[in-house]
C-alpha cells in the first residue's frame, strides 16, 4: 500500500516496530509465529483471514490488538479482517483511547456509555471501529475465525470458543493497575506498544 497518505507520526511509529523486532525473546516468538502461520495457511488457501482479540472486557488491551494487527496488516500489505471482543462488555476505556491518540491516530466518537470511537491512521483508509461487546457478538464473525486471548482471565473463561478455527492464548499485564497514578501514562504506552510490537511481528512472518 502508497503510506504517503498515512499520517506521519503512525507511519514513524510502524516503521520503529519493523525495526525493533529483536526485542520480542524466542519464546514469545514461537506463539506469535503461529498465528503467522494460521494466516499464511488461511492466504494459501484462498480462505478469507478473519481474527477476534479477545480479554475480559473488551475495554484495552484486545482494542490495542485489533487496532495494530488491522494497521500491521495494510502495512505489510495483507488483507483480512480484524475484530475485537470481551467475556462481557464495557467500554473503550478513555486512558487506552488517550494512548491511541498518543500514538498519533486522529479518534472521533459517538455519545453514550459504551460509545463506538474511529480510528484512522491514513487518509486512503476506513476508519477502525471500536467499542466494546461480547467476544460472540452480531458485527463478529461466528465462524471461520482465529480466536486470540490477549489476558489469562478470558483464556480461562473461553476454553473453547464457538467457531473459532484456532484458539492463541497470547496474555499481557492489564495497564489498568495503573489508573489514577503517576505512571499512568507511562505503562499505557508500554502497553500499547508492546502489543503493537508483536502484532506487526505477527504480519511480518507471514
Amino acid at each position: 500500500m502508497n503510506k504517503a497518505n498515512w499520517i506521519p507520526k503512525v507511519l514513524g511509529i510502524c516503521e520503529e516496530f519493523h525495526q525493533s523486532y529483536g526485542k520480542i525473546n524466542q519464546d514469545r516468538r514461537k506463539h506469535l509465529e503461529a498465528i503467522s502461520a494460521y494466516i499464511r495457511e488461511c492466504e494459501n488457501l484462498e480462505k478469507e483471514v478473519q481474527l477476534v482479540v479477545i480479554c475480559t472486557h473488551n475495554s484495552r488491551r484486545s482494542h490495542f490488538g485489533q487496532v495494530w494487527l488491522q494497521v500491521a496488516s495494510e502495512y505489510y500489505g495483507h488483507n483480512m479482517r480484524v475484530y475485537s471482543g470481551g467475556t462481557e462488555a464495557t467500554a473503550f476505556h478513555p486512558n487506552a483511547v488517550k494512548a491511541m491518540r498518543r500514538f498519533g491516530f486522529e479518534v472521533s466518537s459517538s455519545e453514550g456509555q459504551n460509545p463506538t470511537y474511529k480510528l484512522r491512521h491514513s487518509n486512503d483508509s476506513m476508519p477502525i471501529p471500536c467499542f466494546s461487546k461480547k467476544f460472540d457478538h452480531s458485527e463478529n464473525p461466528h465462524d471461520q475465525f482465529a480466536a486470540i486471548l490477549v489476558c489469562n482471565d478470558a483464556a480461562e473463561a473461553c476454553p473453547f470458543v464457538p467457531g473459532a478455527n484456532e484458539r492463541f492464548v497470547l496474555p499481557y499485564n492489564d495497564p489498568k493497575e495503573y489508573d489514577g497514578t503517576d505512571l499512568e501514562e507511562q505503562k499505557y504506552d508500554e502497553r500499547c506498544s508492546e502489543i503493537g510490537r508483536e502484532m506487526f511481528y505477527v504480519i511480518s512472518r507471514i
